[in-house]
């Protein structure tokens, strides 16, 4: 990889595009997209550490996570991320969607060893919270958010799996799981192939799930029942069109809430900009894959992971937990 190194002056891609007036009071069309760090092979994952003023991301191929702040660029945090194991595994080992839970740890999915893991932030080690459903391992947990409630939801579609769903390793279709707070797992929603990218509305009364498929690239939106599991799914978006009709690149993944409850997808072209009823406000053109986004800073700033790059952009909104 190349050397990766602080910089106050940093360079720019893409565009703020603009759809709809209301994407005026979330970011400004003039907004620039800075690239903060570049070299990385396919870049995921990120969370804001706001007890340390960092962001951490993930490297997938590269099975490391990344550590980024203004004063020192990127450095290693930790290496391996997501595979422990003997030889080779795959072209996407690494862990890949991260947050940080109530308890100020970091929480990982982790392709390579196939589960969610939990690590404290000051004394390090490991912990498994999930690494099967009924006995069958799970595929490559993707992402993942915490409710307030302590119970944490995750996606498991076939990505990290080194013959993807083909894989002979393979125990499990693809879904959408509940770790409860009794470490019980649940399948919460199995109406997806390629369950990806999730975050909660503001109120936590929807789950948003975006769905990495060429032939339904949706972001859907399923209401969440008292008890953590979740009622029947709507599709909230549609973007198929901007890949058949438009080919743009990039399929819907890692996704965002501000706190009026707009969505930060990434998904073709970038990161679009949805309102909570569903209409296309704007997107933040990167010109390279858009794999994840989080918020971070005072809220306002937007971190984007896409591909070799991980950028930011400034907004004019404050995203959720700030």
């Amino acid at each position: 990889m190349s050397t990766i190194h602080a910089q106050k002056v940093y360079p720019t891609l893409g565009k703020i595009t603009q759809f709809d007036s209301a994407l005026e009071s979330l970011v400004s069309v003039d907004a620039k997209v800075e690239i903060l760090a570049s070299g990385f092979v396919w870049s995921e994952g990120p969370v804001w550490n706001k007890k340390g003023k960092y962001l951490l991301f993930s490297d997938v191929p590269d099975n490391t996570i990344y550590k980024w702040n203004e004063s020192e660029g990127a450095t290693i945090f930790l290496s391996p991320s997501g595979y422990t194991g003997l030889g080779e595994y795959g072209d996407e080992p690494g862990s890949n969607g991260l947050t940080i839970n109530n308890k100020g740890e970091l929480i990982a999915c982790e392709h390579g060893d196939r589960r969610v893991s939990s690590m404290s932030l000051t004394l390090g080690g490991k912990r498994t919270l999930a690494d099967n459903y009924q006995g069958k391992r799970f595929n490559s947990p993707n992402d993942v958010v915490q409710h307030s409630g302590g119970a944490y939801y995750f996606t498991d579609p076939p990505y990290g799996l080194p013959k993807k769903e083909k894989d002979p390793s393979r125990e499990l279709e693809f879904g959408v799981y509940r770790i409860g707070t009794d470490g019980k797992v649940t399948l919460v929603a199995s109406d997806l192939v390629r369950p990806n990218g999730l975050a909660f509305s503001p109120d936590e009364k929807i789950l948003y799930v975006a769905q990495s498929h060429e032939e339904r690239a949706i972001y859907m939106a399923y209401p969440v029942n008292e008890d953590g599991s979740l009622g029947t799914g709507k599709v909230l978006f549609d973007a198929t069109y901007m890949l058949k009709n438009e080919k743009r690149s990039g399929l819907p993944d890692g996704l965002k809430i501000d706190k009026k409850g707009n969505l930060f997808a990434t998904g073709p072209g970038g990161v679009l900009i949805i309102s909570p009823a569903g209409k296309l406000l704007g997107r933040i053109e990167t010109g390279s894959l858009a794999a994840n986004c989080a918020w971070g800073d005072d809220g306002s700033t937007l971190y984007i992971t896409a591909d070799m790059y991980l950028c930011r952009v400034k907004t004019l909104t404050t995203g959720v937990g700030f």
